[in-house]
């Protein structure tokens, strides 16, 4: 079957969806976040794993080890999806879908990042009420996960006074 057969020239008017990674590198009893920087347009200030775009021609893996690799500096290893996110964004015509993973890394030393500040921290003390308005649901579900547990299949969705609704399969 070749490209044209896959329809996606001819699927522009369906529902689309822009596919990121969201990353979270844990070491021992701590996991490093992201403390979004003030230039920050959505998380100015707030604790979030670390991830991005997928590119072209890119898988996933490769997209969350690129993404890690480039804002943390960090090789790391045993890289696991842990869930699937379908973000319903509020467009008729295009989502978010995000490939959340988690990965091991061996050391601590990170680099800067223009995206705001690494930190180390401990799994049990969390500063939950400094982070994106999901971690607090996620985040203990996530790194709660055996390495054999499939991932999640979660819908991110808004109610009417624009508060989000998480919801798990």
């Amino acid at each position: 079957m070749g490209h044209e057969a896959q329809g996606a020239a001819r699927s522009r008017h369906r529902y689309q969806v822009i596919p990121r990674t969201l990353c979270f590198v844990t070491q021992g009893d701590d996991v490093l976040l992201l403390r979004g920087g003030p230039q920050k347009r959505l998380w100015a200030g707030l604790y979030n794993g670390v991830g991005g775009h997928i590119e072209p021609r890119e898988d996933v893996y490769s997209a969350a080890r690129r993404e890690i690799h480039e804002e943390t500096g960090l090789q790391v290893s045993d890289v696991r999806l842990r869930a699937l996110i379908h973000v319903d964004a509020q467009d008729p015509d295009v989502g978010i879908i995000l490939f959340v993973f988690t990965a091991e890394a061996a050391a601590r030393t990170v680099i800067a990042s223009e995206e705001g500040t690494l930190e180390w921290l401990p799994r049990d003390a969390l500063p939950l009420d400094h982070v994106m308005e999901d971690l607090p649901v996620l985040l203990p579900r996530l790194l709660a996960m055996g390495p054999t547990d499939p991932p999640l299949s979660v819908v991110y969705t808004y109610d009417d006074d624009d508060r989000l609704v998480i919801s798990f399969a």
